[in-house]
């Protein structure tokens, strides 16, 4: 058991796995995003609101305090209807990730 928390410990101590402003896994996130997530999101703020009223804007989400790298991993592997339950390579959440945390602040 000690073990298992030391290895997750020192998984996550070692920080993303892009690095923060990498505009490649960025600009790769928000293609993902706007292809797989715009239906119901507002992913850049450029397009026009979804017809569902209770999503939040990606902006929204990375602006929330409690939004961290790791709680964007687990909302994201976790099913939550009624978003479809995505699945996706280590890449594709690393874009995702990346992208929604390039919003905080904005």
């Amino acid at each position: 058991m000690l073990r298992r928390a030391f290895a997750l410990v020192a998984v996550f101590a070692a920080g993303p796995a892009w690095a923060a402003g990498d505009t490649t896994v960025t600009a790769a996130g928000q293609r993902l995003a706007q292809q797989w997530c715009a239906e119901c999101h507002v992913v850049t703020g450029l397009e026009a609101p979804p017809a569902i009223d209770d999503v939040p804007t990606f902006r929204t989400v990375a602006n929330d305090p409690s939004v961290t790298e790791l709680s964007l991993r687990a909302f994201l592997k976790t099913p939550h209807p009624p978003m479809p339950n995505f699945i996706l390579t280590p890449e594709q959440m690393d874009e995702i990730v990346a992208y929604i945390l390039s919003l905080k602040g904005r």
